[in-house]
């Protein structure tokens, strides 16, 4: 009898128990997998198993407690992995995508103290066709403005209004955390939203300093004293810069069951150079871009989405690549949590890269190109919990 005590006694211990009726723990998630083809994966064809592509795979817990007069405490921490080998992404973080905790008040808006998004990301990015139809991959190339995520900021201090007759605001700190070198390694950011009827705006200003190892190299796995900017020709050839900037604004208009939509970026690695031991190509001054997308999106029917995109970048300053961008989409919901998408992407590079050899074609999250062009087509199913 004794031992059935004790053994009722041990399994009740896992039974979670609210202490306040204001308070909750939630579990979320993202499964998202499909197959993908790259038509020029370093000179061949490759045909994949992807996971990640309308939205990366995650899972995460996020919580409120109610401490009364409209104060609550919130909390999320939340991690990335790849579906097809169960591997942890952002550098084998345990809550590589965000982990943070702080206070939100009804009247003013919150404040969060961990890893998490910039206001570039907040409030700009939804304008982009990778972040409603085209998948990740459809970014614009190399993701070189982070719209879609790929460098998180640790060590942040971030505030995030409420929402003011459609508008809201926020902002984002990261000390560098150097002794006696305070500017070191620093990130802020600095954003804001309009929603009304069918105009939504949004604007986004990021500026890293040392983005190497601030904005680049955030996660446990990275090096702190070679270039953690190699994931893409666009911009790898950038490690020495002294700072990034990013400035960001989109803005989308419905009608009826049309949405037209349109965003501008601008990305400046300034300071080439002030890492000398990263610039082996011997740069000074800045290498900057500019990037415009248009694009377009039909409700065709309320579960099927069609979409497409025109992406243009031009390099400028210590730099002289331009890359065009096509993308083409379809996202059909089976459910309010399952969907399933098809998407095709294509990409144009001319001129000379970060490298300093001739550009060529390098769709985010793929191989590059052996030549200018590369096509690329993705078909997956995503499940939401």
């Amino acid at each position: 009898m004794k031992r059935s005590l004790l053994a009722v006694a041990a399994s009740m211990s896992f039974i979670s128990i609210p202490s306040h009726a204001q308070s909750s723990v939630t579990l979320y998630g993202i499964v998202d997998a499909g197959i993908a083809f790259n038509s020029n994966s370093g000179g061949s064809r490759l045909y994949e198993l992807s996971s990640g592509n309308m939205q990366g795979s995650r899972w995460g817990l996020r919580g409120v407690e109610d401490l009364g007069g409209g104060l609550k405490t919130v909390f999320a921490i939340e991690n990335g992995y790849n579906v097809t080998n169960g591997k942890l992404l952002q550098g084998g973080d345990g809550f590589g995508r965000q982990a943070y905790v702080g206070l939100a008040s009804d009247r003013f808006g919150s404040v969060t103290l961990g890893r998490q998004y910039d206001a570039v990301v907040d409030f700009a990015a939804r304008f982009e066709s990778a972040a409603q139809w085209a998948t990740g991959y459809g970014a614009h190339p190399g993701d070189l403005d982070n719209l879609q995520n790929t460098n998180r900021v640790n060590n942040a201090i971030k505030f995030r209004s409420v929402d003011y007759a459609g508008l809201k605001f926020g902002g984002l700190y990261s000390p560098g955390g150097t002794a006696g070198h305070p500017g070191t390694n620093q990130i802020w950011s600095l954003g804001a939203g309009y929603d009304n009827g069918p105009l939504s705006l949004g604007v986004g200003y990021l500026n890293a300093r040392d983005p190497n190892f601030s904005f680049f190299g955030n996660n446990s796995t990275s090096s702190t004293t070679a270039s953690n900017m190699t994931a893409s020709t666009v911009y790898s050839g950038y490690a020495s810069a002294q700072t990034q900037q990013i400035i960001a604004a989109g803005a989308a208009y419905q009608i009826g069951n049309a949405t037209i939509g349109a965003m501008y970026t601008n990305t400046q690695f300034r300071g080439l150079g002030a890492l000398a031991s990263l610039n082996s190509l011997h740069y000074h001054g800045t290498a900057a871009f500019h990037d415009a997308e248009a694009n377009f999106k039909y409700l065709v029917t309320p579960a099927l989405t069609l979409g497409i995109s025109y992406d243009y970048l031009k390099g400028y300053g210590a730099n002289s690549a331009t890359y065009q961008q096509i993308n083409l989409g379809s996202d059909y919901f089976l459910s309010k949590r399952t969907d399933v998408y098809l998407c095709g992407i294509f990409q144009h590079a001319t001129g000379t890269d970060s490298t300093g050899k001739t550009a060529v074609a390098d769709i985010t999250g793929f191989s590059e190109s052996s030549t200018g062009n590369q096509i690329v087509a993705i078909t997956g199913i995503r499940h939401k919990f």
